[in-house]
């Protein structure tokens, strides 16, 4: 039995489809990392939470923190996160002043 023979024309296509789900994938991981909102007014200070006892090893607190949404501060409650490997510690992300306003910077596992 001879293989079946796709012709070129469904080949190329095929083609401009991949290239253009890989196009939109790197777009779609790389656009949020990139988006910064500028915030005029700091955040209120931080509310004092009651940390949960942890849920086991390998878990890290990362802190309740205010968002900027829909023009207003919003309190986003903390919450336990676990870690991508034994002995991962959690750099909590913050409010940073820049010249053109407040801007979030994420927090990372070292």
């Amino acid at each position: 039995m001879k293989p079946r023979r796709i012709p070129v024309r469904r080949s190329a296509l095929f083609r401009r489809a991949l290239a253009g789900a890989a196009v939109a994938a790197v777009l779609a991981a790389v656009t949020p990392a990139m988006a910064q909102v500028y915030v005029r007014v700091g955040p209120p200070a931080a509310r004092v939470e009651v940390v949960p006892p942890r849920p086991g090893p390998g878990w890290a607190w990362r802190a309740g923190r205010w968002d900027w949404r829909g023009g207003r501060w919003v309190w986003i409650g903390g919450a336990y996160i676990r870690g991508p490997r034994v002995g991962a510690a959690w750099v909590p992300g913050h409010w940073g002043h820049r010249p053109r306003g407040w801007v979030w910077v994420e927090g990372h596992w070292r």
